[in-house]
C-alpha cells in the first residue's frame, strides 16, 4: 500500500462511516479496485483508520458527553450485544470480511430495505398527537444494540443497522442517526483494539518484538489515514444529519442498490475489480 492508496481509503472511510452505505463494504471494494493485496497490515489499516472517523463524533457532539452518567450507561447497554457476537463469531466474521460477494449482496438487500424504511417507520408528528422520541430509554438502547449486530455481515452497514434499530423504537431520524454515531465510538474503539492485539500476537508468534511491530512507513500510513478519515468524517456527519432529517433514507437506498447491483454484475460476468 502506498500513500495515495492510503489517502483514498481514508477518504472513503471518512465519507461512509456514518452514512448507511457500509464503510467496510466500500473499503473492501476500493481495495479491490486499487489492487491492494490483502496483507495483515492492510487488513489492520482498514480497521484502525476508523478511529480517526469516530473521533469526529467527539468533536461535533462534545457537549453531549458531559450531560449525564446515564448517557454512558445506555451506550454500554447498546454496546453489549456486539461484544457477545464478536466474541463468539469472530472466526466467521473474519471470513465474511474477505468476501466481495457478501458485500454486493449486503449492499443490494440493505438498499431495498432503506427504500421502504421511511414508510415502515414514519416520523411521529407532535401536532397530530404523536410522541417522537429524541432520547432512547434502556430497553430501546439495548434493542438498537441488537440491530447493530446485523452489521457483522459486510455490506449491511453498522450505521444503517443502528439507525433502523432507532427508527423501530420511534426515535426521530436525527436522534436515531446521532445515537448511531455515539454507539460507533465504543464499537469501533473495541474493534480497533482487538485488531491491534491480534496483529501483535501474530507478529510476536513469529519473533517480532513490540518495538518492531510497524515499520516507519507503516506508522506514517496509519497516522495519515486517521487524520484524513477524521477531517472527512467531520464534514460527512454534519451533512448527513441535515439531509436525513429533511429527506429520509430513500436516496441512500437507491445508491446501495446501484452499487450492489453493479458489483454483483461484475462478479457474475467475471470482470476483474482491479481496474485502477
Amino acid at each position: 500500500m502506498n500513500y495515495w492508496q492510503a489517502v483514498l481509503l481514508a477518504i472513503v472511510e471518512g465519507l461512509t462511516e456514518f452514512l448507511p452505505v457500509s464503510s467496510t463494504g466500500h473499503m473492501i471494494i476500493t481495495s479491490a479496485l486499487l489492487g491492494i493485496a490483502p496483507t495483515a497490515f492492510t487488513k489492520l489499516y482498514l480497521v484502525v483508520i476508523q478511529l480517526g472517523a469516530i473521533l469526529s463524533v467527539l468533536v461535533v457532539y462534545w457537549r453531549r458527553f458531559f450531560q449525564s452518567f446515564d448517557f454512558y450507561l445506555k451506550l454500554l447497554v447498546a454496546f453489549l450485544p456486539i461484544v457477545l457476537v464478536g466474541a463468539f463469531l469472530k472466526k466467521y466474521i473474519d471470513l465474511l470480511l474477505e468476501s466481495v460477494l457478501m458485500v454486493g449482496v449486503g449492499l443490494l438487500l440493505g438498499g431495498i430495505v432503506l427504500i421502504f424504511i421511511d414508510r415502515l417507520f414514519p416520523q411521529e408528528d407532535p401536532q397530530q398527537g404523536g410522541h417522537p422520541v429524541t432520547n432512547p430509554g434502556w430497553r430501546q438502547a439495548f434493542t438498537i444494540g441488537v440491530f447493530q449486530c446485523i452489521a457483522v455481515i459486510p455490506g449491511v452497514s453498522r450505521s444503517a443497522a443502528t439507525i433502523i434499530g432507532g427508527l423501530s423504537q420511534k426515535l426521530t431520524r436525527r436522534a436515531a442517526a446521532e445515537f448511531a454515531f455515539f454507539l460507533a465510538m465504543p464499537t469501533m474503539a473495541a474493534a480497533s483494539a482487538k485488531a491491534l492485539l491480534d496483529y501483535y500476537q501474530e507478529a510476536h508468534a513469529h519473533g517480532v518484538e513490540l518495538g518492531n511491530l510497524f515499520s516507519a512507513q507503516e506508522l506514517k500510513l496509519l497516522a495519515l489515514g486517521n487524520v484524513v478519515a477524521f477531517v472527512v468524517a467531520l464534514l460527512a456527519i454534519r451533512l448527513f444529519v441535515d439531509f436525513v432529517s429533511r429527506y429520509g433514507f430513500r436516496a441512500f437506498g437507491l445508491y446501495r442498490i446501484i452499487v450492489g447491483g453493479l458489483l454483483l454484475l461484475m462478479l457474475a460476468l467475471d470482470i476483474p475489480l482491479a481496474l485502477l
